[in-house]
């Protein structure tokens, strides 16, 4: 594949997904979950004040809270109230993960500002972010809400083992597609699925829709990350906010280079090797791995994975009655193959 990659994938998606539109029917449902999580993180300790101000700034894309909303809308009429607290309390875990996951990786920027760990230090970074794990545990238990703890602690502990689980294989250039997905599937998918199958519960959903809305959220998350590694090769700095390649220089092996050696034969691994250490300070290093990823059908094969896992999830939703959630949860599967950043 050529230098264009990346327009090239994003004309395979048949028009482009509109967020907003997409979260239209549960807006107001997102604003409060915003007030929420900037309620949660209002707090005496002046410096855990500060750090949350500084984490809820920004809204991002919400993919988690809106996918327990949604799904929550799909499967009944659930209390507006508890909804919107099960879908703050998501994404407080999902903060929890980054802050942890930013000073493992030694990220120095995230959605282009600096990390919590460059502004206030890694053992401030790995308190708050333990402070907000506790947190979500403790509102869960406080509202009585048990089968929630039960699916976020599980949750929580899916996502730990798939760090360990890729932590482990840093660097590892005979690192079988088999094995990065059962890592995808630990550390992202699990939180996508855990939102689904949340969003059940609050409507009622009976064991079967819970369980393909599990299923859903499975393969919406595994095609969400394949999509984030692929950005790593074809994405563009600015838009991203962070450098190419920052991903392969952090010691994570991902699908785009996976396919690439499986394509070129052992010869490469040894060159891939060679050039690892200078991937984000030799410019001759970054372009020939650049070269050997872009020269095959790799990116190609990449992008087909994850748009096989949207496929799956929109097949997930099947026994459900049409209506705007359904709609929505299906173009949310498009939206994550269009993704730029």
């Amino acid at each position: 594949m050529n230098v264009k990659s990346s327009e090239l994938i994003k004309a395979k998606v048949q028009g482009q997904v509109d967020l907003r539109r997409l979260y239209s029917h549960i807006r107001h449902q997102l604003e409060d979950v915003e007030k929420t999580l900037r309620g949660i993180t209002r707090s005496p300790n002046p410096l855990i004040a500060e750090i949350g101000s500084y984490l809820f700034q920004n809204s991002g894309k919400r993919i988690r809270p809106a996918l327990v909303l949604l799904c929550s809308g799909l499967s009944g009429s659930p209390s507006r109230k508890e909804a919107i607290l099960c879908a703050s309390l998501v994404e407080l875990l999902h903060t929890a993960s980054l802050l942890h996951d930013d000073i493992i990786d030694d990220s120095d920027t995230r959605r282009g500002r600096s990390t919590v760990h460059v502004k206030w230090g890694p053992n401030i970074t790995v308190l708050l972010g333990d402070y907000l794990y506790i947190k979500t545990v403790a509102l869960s238990l406080r509202n009585h809400l048990k089968r929630l703890t039960g699916i976020l602690t599980e949750a929580s502990v899916q996502m730990i083992e798939g760090e360990l689980a890729e932590y482990k294989q840093s660097g590892n250039l005979n690192l079988t597609e088999k094995q990065y997905i059962d890592i995808i599937d630990h550390k992202t998918a699990s939180l996508f699925s855990a939102s689904c199958r949340i969003g059940g519960m609050l409507g009622g959903a009976s064991p079967r829709e819970e369980e393909a809305l599990a299923e859903y959220g499975t393969c919406l998350g595994k095609s969400f990350q394949i999509i984030d590694d692929l950005l790593d090769y074809t994405g563009d700095e600015s838009t991203m906010g962070k450098p190419a390649l920052i991903d392969l220089a952090e010691g994570r092996v991902t699908l785009p280079l996976i396919d690439a050696l499986r394509q070129n034969g052992r010869g490469s691994r040894h060159r891939v090797r060679r050039m690892l250490p200078g991937v984000t300070s030799d410019p001759k290093s970054r372009e020939e791995i650049l070269a050997l990823i872009r020269s095959g059908p790799s990116l190609d094969n990449t992008f087909r994975r994850a748009e096989e896992f949207s496929r799956k999830a929109r097949a997930a939703l099947d026994g459900f009655p049409q209506s705007a959630h359904r709609r929505s949860l299906a173009l949310l599967a498009d939206f994550v193959l269009q993704r730029n950043r």
